[in-house]
């Protein structure tokens, strides 16, 4: 009996389409997280100015402004790096 060779199976979330997969969804988490942030800065603001209400209210938007970068820069990965830092071909074939 002839026993065919299956091919080599490799988890979702260690291939090249799960670790694309996972980033689109950490740019969609990072522009929730953006988007609460700004909300609940802007409310911490509107109804008493005291010195740490203003604090809490400026570190609110300094993160919300830092997941909006984070989002931008995991974007610019995919849209310049799709493809990871897997390599195509072994490093002996280069030499």
């Amino acid at each position: 009996m002839m026993s065919t060779l299956k091919p080599k199976h490799r988890p979702f979330c260690f291939s090249v389409k799960g670790h694309v997969k996972m980033l689109r969804l950490d740019i969609i988490n990072s522009m929730v997280a953006a988007v609460f942030m700004i909300i609940v800065s802007v409310l911490a603001l509107l109804p008493e100015t005291t010195t740490f209400i203003v604090l809490g209210g400026v570190f609110g938007l300094l993160t919300a402004v830092c997941c909006i970068a984070d989002g931008v820069l995991i974007y610019r990965k995919l849209l310049f790096n799709p493809s990871g830092p897997y390599q195509k071909r072994a490093i002996h074939d280069k030499i």
